[in-house]
């Protein structure tokens, strides 16, 4: 590997470890407070990507309010999920995790009735990139994404530590029923979390959507590394969500640079095989309560 490529494959590498951080953040917090796995959070990946196909590609309204609007619109898909399917099954984990694989698959028939099965090209909003160290090159639709990860993520790490709110999805994460002993409303905290997960993975979507030429079964690949991620970060660690994205991403990019993407994608999954056999809690979970 020569030194363009390697500083080339770190930069990739970056940028795969920013919007992988987003998704599976998102997915930790819905699951951490409400307790339900939510394979729709690959096609709320989707629904932010398509809302640029068709605010930005499809409208042309600039791309930075596409995004906001697919942040928004995705937030509130979260919403309708919650109230009108995990709220009613909130005793009933499997029942919403079934609930979920029906929405998933409500919103890829309303992606593919609405564009088509072909992958969209998205033109990206700017040319413009940065060369680095040894011609390693940053382009700016790339930056954009590592900036809302690093932006995005710090300020939820503050309001979760600093604010009411944020103590409040903490604590019914960690006790659920002294959690109500307090006083605070499962709903509203339920709500705060699916709101916020799912426009972190939309804002996800909607931020790569030049880069990745959306398609309505976009999402299966993601939900698949968000597993990955969150199983060897730990189901309820957010901050082990994090690092563990950086770690995959970095392993992943590597591995496929220097062979190939089958033989990355087994390499995690091994990865995944030998934290559960190690360490079933994942690396930053801690020990469920009797």
């Amino acid at each position: 590997m020569t030194v363009e490529l390697f500083f080339q494959t770190v930069v990739n590498a970056t940028y795969a470890a920013s919007y992988m951080a987003l998704i599976a953040v998102g997915f930790v917090l819905i699951f951490g407070v409400m307790g339900v796995v939510n394979f729709a959070h690959g096609e709320l990946y989707m629904a932010g990507a398509y809302t640029v196909v068709a605010l930005y590609a499809g409208v042309g309204l600039p791309f930075f309010v596409a995004v906001a609007a697919g942040l928004v619109f995705v937030g509130l898909l979260g919403l309708l999920m919650e109230l009108a399917l995990f709220r009613p099954l909130r005793d009933n984990p499997l029942g919403g995790l079934i609930a979920s694989i029906g929405f998933l698959l409500i919103l890829q028939t309303i992606a593919v009735l609405g564009f088509g099965v072909r992958m969209k090209n998205v033109p990206p909003s700017t040319q413009e990139k940065l060369v680095l160290m040894d011609g390693a090159v940053l382009t700016y639709q790339r930056l954009y994404v590592i900036l809302a990860a690093v932006i995005l993520l710090t300020a939820l790490w503050f309001f979760l530590r600093k604010s009411k709110f944020g103590w409040a999805l903490r604590a019914c994460a960690q006790d659920r029923e002294a959690a109500v002993l307090q006083g605070m409303s499962i709903n509203q905290t339920a709500r705060l979390a699916m709101f916020i997960g799912a426009a972190l993975a939309g804002v996800a979507g909607a931020l790569t959507a030049p880069l990745v030429s959306p398609t309505p079964f976009m999402g299966h690949s993601v939900i698949v590394t968000a597993f990955i991620i969150i199983i060897v970060g730990g189901l309820g660690s957010l901050e082990g969500a994090v690092l563990v994205a950086i770690l995959y991403a970095f392993v992943h990019t590597f591995v496929t640079t220097l062979y190939d993407g089958t033989l990355a994608n087994i390499v995690g999954l091994l990865l995944m095989l030998g934290v559960l056999i190690v360490k079933p809690t994942g690396l930053f979970g801690a020990k469920e309560r009797a």
